[in-house]
């Protein structure tokens, strides 16, 4: 599927989607017809492919280097990032105010797809510009808003999101980064942060570094951190914030992942004292939202290089007439139907929480805002870790179709595996995704968003007749029910897979039930094939959920010799 068949299929899902009817009432101003959408998505594709997938091919082999305590970006990075400015795509989803062209999530999503396609590398960098924006516009001061705001939006500067530690990576809570007061009413941080994506560079002058950091005050835990704005320059000086190293990856060579030093920076504090961590979560959304864009696009590519491989290569076949393309072989057949269905629902999926996003955003009625905010509850870890798992899951398909061909750098299929394998990582690792499902979605809040998304999807499942979802909504309900706090640790991953399979099925549910057109005939068949699957999985998903107490005996019962 060339970038211009992607960009048509991404737009015939975001029309077929029951939400975005409403999307449209509530961006009357923009314009959201097909025809506006096709233009869009497709500038994305047009500039994804033209610009920055050759310019990922080269990153990928040279990477990034430290010199002098400055990063330098692979060569065509700059020329790259000034073409994606120029045009305006870091201003898609910006408030106007601010010089943004105040479009939905849905819209920046489908663009974002595409981009992150052809490079999910490059793509690291914008994403934190725009959820760094929607932290500082609601909570920083005016004047701090008013000197950074604008200037994210249109590409000018850049941001980072700074969390993790050298001893507290995912553990929060152990944060030791301090925060002193000045007589000026700034403050010094001090302390190391790694895992920093474009920690520095140079292609803005100026870059904005979200820290968490905790006050003389604040006391031991999440609740005595802040966040704090330090900027890498201050009239024209660099601050005292230190590029300790440059990570050496497995994949993403086109993004300098950074180790920072923070020497008595000077910061400014954003928001409220000890409420850094919820304010943060502002940022931390948007950035998981990504990831899911991210696995979308890595998960297309790689079904794409796939199909047009096994329609090319030949080999097998009667022995008395020419060999046959691979992709009339049953086995390879299986395969690429389920390197299809699987991307084609990672999508939907994708764009289905990004207009719910929006309608959470921006409905003016607060029942329908209190709805649309808890089924997003419930997507948000579902699609970030099963996007982030389908881009692996696809990437190493397309490396079995093309067979020893896909093991070698000449094809891409070997890339886009070492650039997904992080996907799953990131922005809250699988772990962590499943234990806010078990723990907060399904046990606490009273099960709100659980039982949200259970309404949506079986009145969908009623509406349109598919005994499939609702064989997998039988099999969640029974699974969660088994659910308590003192098993749920060690059965939170196996509820997420089935939790996934059921929200899939969902999604593959509205899929198969469009026709009409040969895009909608394509995407139906590609949904009834991801049901088959999804019930499939979801079996041995559910009896693992079910075992939560043999599953803690059995480690228990296990020789810690092994370990020697």
């Amino acid at each position: 599927m060339s970038y211009a068949d992607a960009a048509g299929t991404i737009v015939a899902q975001i029309l077929a989607l029951p939400e975005f009817v409403r999307v449209q009432a509530l961006f009357p101003d923009a314009g959201l017809d097909e025809a506006m959408l096709l233009d869009i998505v497709g500038a994305a594709g047009d500039l994804a492919e033209g610009v920055i997938e050759p310019f990922n091919a080269q990153a990928d082999q040279v990477g990034c280097r430290l010199e002098q305590g400055r990063v330098r970006l692979a060569p065509g990075h700059h020329d790259a990032w000034q073409a994606f400015v120029a045009v305006g795509w870091t201003t898609i989803e910006g408030a106007p105010q601010w010089g943004g062209a105040g479009l939905p999530m849905l819209v920046h999503s489908a663009c974002e797809e595409l981009l992150n396609r052809a490079s999910p590398a490059f793509g690291m960098l914008p994403t934190p510009m725009r959820c760094a924006t929607k932290v500082i516009e609601r909570y920083a001061d005016p004047a701090l808003c008013a000197e950074w705001a604008p200037r994210l939006v249109d590409g000018s500067w850049a941001a980072t999101i700074c969390i993790s530690e050298p001893d507290a990576g995912s553990d929060v809570p152990r944060l030791r980064t301090a925060a002193v007061p000045h007589a000026d009413g700034t403050w010094r941080i001090t302390g190391e942060k790694i895992w920093i994506s474009f920690g520095d560079h140079d292609l803005t002058p100026r870059i904005a570094h979200m820290v968490l950091a905790r006050t003389p005050e604040g006391a031991h835990g999440p609740a005595g951190l802040s966040l704090f704005l330090v900027p890498s320059d201050i009239a024209g000086q660099r601050n005292a914030v230190v590029v300790r190293r440059i990570e050496e990856k497995l994949g993403l060579h086109g993004s300098p992942t950074c180790a920072l030093g923070f020497e008595a920076a000077t910061g400014h504090l954003i928001g409220t004292p000890g409420r850094g961590l919820a304010q943060l979560f502002t940022m931390i959304i948007g950035m998981r939202l990504s990831v899911g864009s991210q696995g979308a696009g890595l998960s297309g590519a790689a079904a794409s290089l796939a199909w047009r491989y096994a329609a090319e290569r030949r080999q097998g076949g009667r022995a008395d007439a020419p060999p046959v393309t691979i992709d009339q072989h049953g086995d390879v057949q299986r395969m690429l139907l389920g390197l299809a269905a699987r991307a084609e629902v990672t999508r939907g999926l994708v764009l289905t929480a990004s207009a719910v996003a929006d309608l959470q955003a921006h409905e003016d009625d607060d029942a329908a805002r209190t709805e649309a905010g808890l089924l997003l509850a419930w997507l948000l870890p579902i699609t970030k870790n099963f996007a982030a798992e389908a881009a692996s899951l696809c990437a190493n398909d397309a490396i079995q179709v093309l067979g020893g061909a896909g093991y070698t750098r000449e094809w891409p299929a070997e890339r886009y595996l070492r650039d997904a394998r992080v996907l799953a990582i990131y922005e809250g690792t699988s772990g962590m995704q499943a234990l806010d499902l078990a723990l907060r979605r399904v046990l606490g809040d009273q099960g709100r968003a659980y039982r949200a998304f259970l309404a949506k999807a079986r009145g969908d499942a009623d509406r349109l007749g598919n005994a499939t979802l609702r064989a997998l909504l039988d099999m969640l309900e029974q699974a969660a029910s088994s659910l308590d706090k003192p098993t749920a640790t060690v059965v939170a991953y196996p509820f997420l897979q089935l939790a996934s399979l059921a929200t899939t099925g969902w999604i593959a549910t509205r899929l198969a039930a469009l026709s009409g057109s040969p895009v909608h005939d394509h995407l139906a068949a590609l949904g009834r094939h991801w049901l088959l699957l999804a019930q499939a999985q979801a079996l041995a998903e559910a009896a693992l959920t079910s075992h939560g107490q043999a599953l803690v005996a059995a480690f228990d019962d296990v020789d810690r010799g092994y370990l020697g």
